[in-house]
C-alpha cells in the first residue's frame, strides 16, 4: 500500500441505523471506531440483538492497534463483547462514562479482566502507532461523548460520532467548537458527520427546552407522575430528579438498566441524585400517589420492559390510575411504532394522561443529533477535501451530501458510501476502490451464529432443538382460556418422553396465564413473549434444548 494512502472500511453503520464500526488503516495498522449492535426487526424470530461480521478484522487481527468509543450508546457499544474475545489483546479507549457502561457489558460476559481498557478526557492526546488521535468533547444526548481528530501520514481525519450543537447544555459542557476549527484552519483531509438528522431542517433544540414541558406537567399533576426515558440519557433523568426533589415528591426507578445506569453515573459524578429523594416500589405503594414520580425504562414498548409491564398491570404491585400522568420522554425508534401503539393504548385505557413526542411545543423530548443548520455549520467549521456522510439509512446519507455540495464547504469530493466499502484517500484523491466482507452476526441467549441468509439460520436452529408450538384460544372479552391446551412438536424430543414432558409444559402454560393479568392476557403481543420466554426457559432446564416456541393464539 502506498505509504500517503489511508483507508477507511465501514463495516457497519452506513445504509443502516445500529451496528456502527468503522475501521481506519494505514500501512499494516488499523484502529477501530465503535463497535456498535442492532436490535432485530419482529421477522427475526429468536434473535436478541445483531453485530457487525468481524471476519476482515479476525483475518487482521495483528493489525489491529485500538478500539476508540466516541460514545456509551448500545449502538455504539453493545457489540464489544462479542467482538473483543477474537481481540482480546487490543486495547479500548472511551472516556469515563464510556467505559463506566462498557464494565457493566464485559463483566456480564466474564471479559471484564481480560480488557485492556484506556480511560480518555476531552483534548487529551493518544498516539496510536501510526495514528494521533484526539478526542474532542461534542453534546449529545449521553454524558461523556467525543468526537475524534485523527491525524495519519496521509492527512487529518474527523469523526464526529453522534452530535447536536447545543449552545445551553444542562451540565454546561458545550460542544468544543474552537478545537474543531482549528483542525478545520490546519487542513483536514476527510470528514465523517453523523447524518440522523439530516432530513430535518433548522437547528435541533437545546435538552433544557425539555426542563419547561416537564416541569409544566409535574406543576400540574394530580396523582402519579411516570416519566420513561432511555436510561442513557442522564441529562433527562437529572432534570426529572430535580422536579422531582421542587414538586416534594420522592422517586421509583423501574427497569435493571435504569438501576444500573443511574448508579455509574452517580458513582462517577455526571448524575446528582438529592438526597433520600429515591424509594423502593413497596415503600411508593404507602405513600399519597401525589408525592410520588417513577422513572422508567421501556420507552420502545418492549413488553418485558417496567413501562409496558405497568401497563398491563404487572410491575411490584403498582398500577396506573386515572388522573396519573404518563410521559414517554423519547423517540421512536424506526421499527418500534406497534410496540409502543399498544403500550399509549393500555395506559389511555386507566384513564391516565399521556405525553409523548407528538410534535407540540415546548417538547418532552428532543433530539441529541444535529440537524441541517448544525450539520452546515460543522462543515463550514472543518472545510475537509473530502465528505463522507455516516450514521443512517441511505436517504439520510444522500441528503448528508446533497447539504455539503450545497453549502460548497467540501473541497473537493463528496462520496457516498455503503458498509463494506474500502474507501481511500490520498492528498490529491478519494475513491471506493473494492469491498471487504460484511454482515451480520445474530446472537441469541449468548450464542454467536453467523449466517449468510436468515432461513440458513432458522434451518439449523431447527434441525439441532426443533420446534414446539404451544397453541390456545382466549377468550377476548375475559381474558380466560377455552378449552384445553395443545402443543405440537416437530424435531424436538423422542415419542417415549412426549407424555410427561408435554404434560408438564401444558401446565407451565398454564401457570403463566394464571399469573397474567386481564390486560397482558388480551393483548396478544405480550402474552405470546411470556409464553415464549417461560416455555423455552422451562424446556431448556427439563431437556438442555432450546427449540423454536412460536405460540399461536386462537381469539375467541
Amino acid at each position: 500500500m502506498n505509504s500517503k494512502i489511508v483507508e477507511a472500511i465501514p463495516l457497519g453503520g452506513l445504509g443502516e441505523f445500529g451496528m456502527n464500526m468503522m475501521v481506519l488503516r494505514y500501512g499494516e495498522q488499523m484502529i477501530v471506531i465503535d463497535a456498535g449492535l442492532m436490535f432485530p426487526d419482529e421477522e427475526l424470530l429468536g434473535i436478541d440483538i445483531m453485530v457487525p461480521d468481524i471476519s476482515f478484522l479476525i483475518e487482521n487481527a495483528s493489525q489491529v492497534k485500538a478500539f476508540l468509543l466516541t460514545h456509551g450508546h448500545e449502538d455504539h457499544i453493545g457489540g464489544l463483547p462479542f467482538v473483543l474475545p477474537a481481540l482480546m489483546h487490543v486495547p479500548v479507549y472511551g472516556t469515563r462514562y464510556t467505559l463506566g457502561l462498557v464494565k457493566g457489558k464485559l463483566e456480564e460476559h466474564s471479559l471484564l479482566d481480560q480488557a485492556k481498557l484506556v480511560t480518555v478526557k476531552p483534548r487529551q492526546v493518544e498516539q496510536i502507532g501510526d495514528f494521533r488521535v484526539e478526542f474532542i468533547h461534542v453534546t449529545h444526548s449521553i454524558v461523556d461523548a467525543v468526537m475524534l481528530a485523527i491525524t495519519t501520514p496521509a492527512g487529518a481525519i474527523l469523526h464526529t460520532g453522534d452530535f447536536k450543537i447545543d449552545s445551553s447544555p444542562l451540565d454546561g459542557q458545550v460542544m468544543d467548537l474552537p478545537t474543531i476549527a482549528e483542525y478545520g484552519s490546519r487542513g483536514v483531509l476527510a470528514l465523517f458527520a453523523d447524518s440522523t438528522n439530516s432530513e430535518r431542517s433548522g437547528f435541533t433544540p437545546s435538552e433544557t427546552t425539555v426542563i419547561e414541558r416537564l416541569d409544566e406537567i409535574f406543576h400540574h399533576a394530580r396523582k402519579k407522575v411516570v416519566v420513561c426515558c432511555f436510561t442513557s440519557s442522564i441529562h433527562r433523568i437529572q432534570i426529572v430528579l430535580d422536579l422531582a426533589q421542587k414538586y416534594n415528591r420522592k422517586v421509583v426507578l423501574g427497569g435493571r438498566s435504569m438501576l444500573a445506569n443511574t448508579k455509574i453515573a452517580s458513582e462517577l459524578g455526571f448524575l446528582k441524585i438529592p438526597d433520600a429523594i429515591l424509594i423502593r416500589p413497596q415503600e411508593a405503594r404507602k405513600l399519597p400517589p401525589e408525592r410520588v414520580a417513577m422513572l422508567m425504562t421501556g420507552s420502545q414498548g418492549e413488553p418485558m420492559a417496567a413501562l409496558p409491564r405497568l401497563a398491563v398491570d404487572n410491575y411490584k404491585n403498582i398500577v396506573i390510575e386515572p388522573d396519573d400522568s404518563v410521559i414517554i420522554s423519547a423517540r421512536v425508534i424506526p421499527g418500534n411504532e406497534k410496540t409502543i401503539s399498544r403500550m399509549i393504548n393500555h395506559i389511555y385505557k386507566h384513564d391516565a394522561h399521556v405525553y409523548y413526542d407528538d410534535g407540540s411545543l415546548p417538547p418532552v423530548h428532543v433530539s441529541g443529533h444535529a440537524s441541517a443548520e448544525e450539520l452546515k455549520l460543522l462543515l463550514n467549521l472543518v472545510r475537509p477535501k473530502f465528505f463522507v456522510p455516516i450514521h443512517g439509512e441511505y436517504r439520510q446519507l444522500f441528503r448528508h451530501a446533497e447539504l455539503a455540495k450545497r453549502v460548497r464547504a467540501v473541497k473537493n469530493k463528496v462520496l457516498i458510501a455503503e458498509t463494506g466499502d474500502r474507501i481511500q484517500f490520498s492528498e490529491e484523491d478519494a475513491q471506493i476502490v473494492g469491498k471487504v466482507p460484511v454482515g451480520r452476526i445474530f446472537i441469541d441467549e449468548g450464542s454467536l451464529d453467523e449466517v449468510e441468509e436468515i432461513v440458513m439460520r432458522d434451518r439449523r436452529h431447527l434441525a439441532e432443538d426443533g420446534i414446539v408450538l404451544p397453541v390456545l384460544a382466549i377468550n377476548k372479552a375475559t381474558g380466560k382460556l377455552e378449552g384445553q391446551v395443545e402443543i405440537i412438536t416437530r424435531g424436538f424430543i423422542f415419542v417415549d418422553e412426549e407424555d410427561s414432558l408435554m404434560s408438564d409444559s401444558k401446565g407451565r402454560v398454564l401457570q403463566t396465564l394464571e399469573e397474567s393479568t386481564f390486560e397482558e392476557a388480551t393483548d396478544w403481543a405480550v402474552i405470546k413473549e411470556k409464553i415464549r420466554t417461560d416455555l423455552r426457559r422451562f424446556l431448556f432446564k427439563q431437556t438442555s434444548k432450546r427449540p423454536l416456541v412460536l405460540p399461536v393464539i386462537l381469539e375467541i
